[in-house]
This record gives C-alpha cells, structure tokens and sequence, in this order.
C-alpha cells in the first residue's frame, strides 16, 4: 500500500480541491436536480443514511432521493424495483444521485476514491478479509465501480475493494479517477436481476 505520508497529503488535497471545485462548478445542477427530486417525489429531495467510514466508524452520507416510499398492505417498504421511479432511473444512469457526496468528500467522510460506504448492517456479516475494505475512507468511484459496479457479485466488488486497499497509491486514485467515465455512461448500474444489488448476507 502507497502509505507515504506526501502520497496521504497528495491524496486529501486531490479531495479538497475537486470537490470544492465541482460543488461549486456545478450548483446549477445540483439546484435543479434538488427542485426536480422535491417536485416529482416530494420531501426530502436528499436521501441521508449512515454508513460506516473509515475503520467502520459510522458518518451521514448524502445522496439524492431516488425511490419513493411506497408500502405493501403491512406497512413494510416494497422492493427496490418497485420504488425506484422513473426520475430515479435517469439519476441513476447519469450517477446524478451521488453528487451530494462531493460534500462528504470536503468534510473527509469520504475520499473521491476509495471503496464504496455500504450499510451498517453489513458489518457484522463480512469475513475478516472483506472487513479489512474499511481500512481506507470509503469513495465516490472506486477501483470495483470501474470493474464492473453492480454487475459483479458481493465477493468480486469486496475482493477488489480489499486488493484497492492494499495496492493504493496517488497515482492509482488518478488512473480510477480517469476510468470513471465509464460509469458516467451508465454501465453496470444494476445487478442482472435487481433494480440496484442483492442484500449482502453473509455466508
């Protein structure tokens, strides 16, 4: 792993100024977004939920809204297809509904690279060589969201999540960095099956 102390500083200062500089480059799309998501699916127009950060340590990740909240006759949340709206697919395909996070990445909850926050609920089932995934600050893209997102399994993203882990360096933030248009172009946003991915169980 690239632990070099300027590699670090390099790394978080990458994550300042980008983010900074994309949340301000685009407000405009960020405000529109925001009125379309209030109009077409009410409040909250961003989705907040706790995810576990660096080393599992729990922080607010902000995205924005893209399922309703629709309910089956014993008041449980329906699947993720069936919330999913039509707006929420567009979001979703153009990776629109994770721009909030740039404001993760300012505060230091996130880096722009790293392996994706997951939910909480997820820690206590992984083995102790997936958990190890938690040994960097989780990211906007990662080196499994340009090895196929969603469309791998549970075992593939966390393998290359831990083999991130263990082989980052600056430069290779930079490389992810410039393969993520790839996921700008939508591909592997939904598992073959799922409107999103699987429940994570363990095994």
């Amino acid at each position: 792993m690239g632990d070099h102390p300027c590699q670090r500083i390099m790394k978080r200062g990458l994550d300042i100024i980008v983010s900074a500089g994309l949340l301000l480059l685009l407000a405009p799309v960020l405000l529109c977004v925001w009125l379309l998501v209030r109009r077409k699916m009410g409040k909250p127009a961003i989705f907040r939920q706790q995810r576990p950060g660096l080393n599992g340590q729990p922080f607010m990740l902000y995205k924005f809204r893209t399922m309703n909240d629709a309910r089956d006759a014993d008041g449980k949340l329906r699947p993720d297809r069936d919330r999913l709206t039509g707006l929420g697919k567009l979001l979703r395909r153009a990776s629109l509904d994770e721009l909030p996070q740039l404001w993760n990445v300012l505060r230091g909850d996130m880096s722009l690279v790293g392996p994706r926050p997951l939910l909480m609920a997820y820690l206590g089932r992984y083995t102790p060589e997936q958990a190890r995934r938690h040994g960097v600050r989780p990211g906007v893209t990662g080196w499994a969201q340009i090895n196929g997102r969603n469309g791998i399994s549970w075992e593939e993203k966390f393998a290359l999540d831990v083999w991130y882990v263990d082989h980052w360096t600056f430069w290779l933030d930079v490389r992810i960095l410039a393969a993520t248009v790839q996921v700008f172009r939508g591909k592997g946003i939904s598992a073959p099956t799922h409107a999103t991915m699987p429940e994570f169980m363990e095994r």
